[in-house]
């Protein structure tokens, strides 16, 4: 059985940062690159809208963008037991997995990981409440399947600038 793998993309990156594309991770035969994607709208002549995520190089506050891991197995033997955990940066305020994404596991503490509605926060009157969106910290993926010799796929989720 392969060791587990658990990869930590390069996420956390200040927002001035965000202006470009963070690097790719280079360690072992799992190639994980962590992109900074916003929505860009053209109008064609005939009037109609064209929306293509494209890398943000100027965003401002209330901006949405899209944080996506493109992972890829270069070496000759499967890669199994993957987890890719993201802390979302400061100035960040998690949205919902992107479309095409698996849904994560959220974190309100980069300790505990569940759906959403399975997450409380410390609330001011030293009770708790319910987790929303704004408090998640951390967003992670279990790979449910090893990733094959050659096999590369994406995970990406939904933000806005705050």
């Amino acid at each position: 059985m392969p060791n587990p793998i658990r990869t930590i993309a390069p996420i956390a990156i200040p927002l001035a940062a965000l202006l470009c594309a963070a690097p790719a991770l280079a360690a072992g035969p799992l190639q994980v690159e962590a992109k900074v994607l916003t929505e860009q709208k053209t109008r064609a002549a005939d009037g109609t809208v064209r929306v293509a995520l494209v890398p943000a190089r100027r965003i401002v506050p209330g901006d949405r963008v899209t944080f996506v891991l493109a992972y890829r197995n270069t070496g000759a033997q499967p890669i199994g037991n993957v987890v890719l955990d993201n802390p979302v940066p400061k100035g960040i305020a998690y949205r919902a997995p992107a479309a095409t994404s698996a849904a994560p596991d959220l974190s309100v503490d980069g300790k505990t990981f569940g759906p959403l509605a399975s997450l409380r926060v410390a609330a001011a009157n030293g009770t708790t409440r319910a987790a929303t969106p704004d408090d998640v910290t951390h967003v992670r993926w279990r790979l449910e399947r090893p990733i094959t010799a050659g096999a590369q796929g994406q995970l990406a989720f939904d933000a806005v600038l705050r």
